[in-house]
């Protein structure tokens, strides 16, 4: 073998030693849904988000409120994390205007012990340091959104059969098995108008139907859950002496 040809060989396992080092290895785990990190100057523990990622979770950073708005505005993440305690505050501002600008968005908040406070319902979960990446992860999982084939949408209503929730014009609502059972009949019926009694008997699983009442309560619930002015209904309507119509 002349000494050129010995170069040419000797440079190709060169070149491919080093691009293999380099190659990243795919993760055995996908999770295609988004999480917003909100950072300050201090990361609170350099791991977290390196550990994320290599759980297979697709994470972006951004260092302030006004950032993290911008994101959601354009991006629509499926979940945020605001490390308050990199900030060296409570995150509550930053919650809250995340809050107003997309409510129903699940966020989560990691906080100093020092300057722990009361949630106030402005984030979802909290997480007070320090706490290891695998608790991490066992909070963010049930935030995500859950297998599609558990999830049903029908105009603006999403329901979520798996959590036991609905979403619609940006508002999550729980919701009861009964109240779950009451929109699925609605909706299996969308454009219809369903009798009282067959609800009552569907959803109450009862022959019983001298006194439905408890339907109006339920329904009044229910628009509650899925209508922009209850008062004012437009997708869950009355109709008078006979029962009720979903529109989406």
């Amino acid at each position: 073998m002349g000494f050129e040809n010995f170069k040419v060989i000797h440079q190709y396992f060169k070149i491919n030693k080093v691009n293999n080092i380099r190659m990243p290895k795919k993760s055995k785990k996908t999770n295609e849904a988004k999480i917003l990190w909100v950072e300050g100057r201090w990361t609170s523990d350099p791991i977290f988000i390196p550990s994320l990622r290599k759980k297979g979770f697709f994470v972006d950073i951004v260092s302030n409120g006004k950032a993290a708005l911008d994101y959601i505005d354009s991006e629509e993440p499926a979940l945020v994390i605001i490390d308050a305690a990199s900030m060296r505050t409570s995150g509550k501002r930053i919650c809250n205007s995340i809050r107003e600008m997309a409510n129903g968005l699940p966020i989560m908040m990691i906080s100093d012990p020092e300057k722990n406070i009361r949630n106030d319902n402005c984030a979802n979960t909290n997480l007070v340091l320090p706490f290891t990446s695998r608790k991490l992860v066992n909070r963010i999982e049930p935030m995500l959104p859950a297998d599609e084939k558990k999830i049903v949408v029908a105009g603006p209503i999403k329901i979520n059969s798996d959590r036991k929730q609905v979403t619609c014009y940006g508002k999550k609502t729980s919701l009861t098995p009964r109240l779950m059972r009451l929109l699925k009949m609605l909706l299996e019926f969308q454009g219809e108008v369903v009798k009282r009694d067959d609800l009552f008997k569907k959803v109450w699983r009862t022959n019983y139907t001298g006194d439905t009442r408890t339907l109006d309560v339920h329904i009044s619930w229910l628009r509650e859950a899925i209508e922009k002015d209850p008062k004012k209904p437009k997708l869950l309507t009355t109709i008078r002496g006979i029962g009720y119509r979903l529109d989406v």
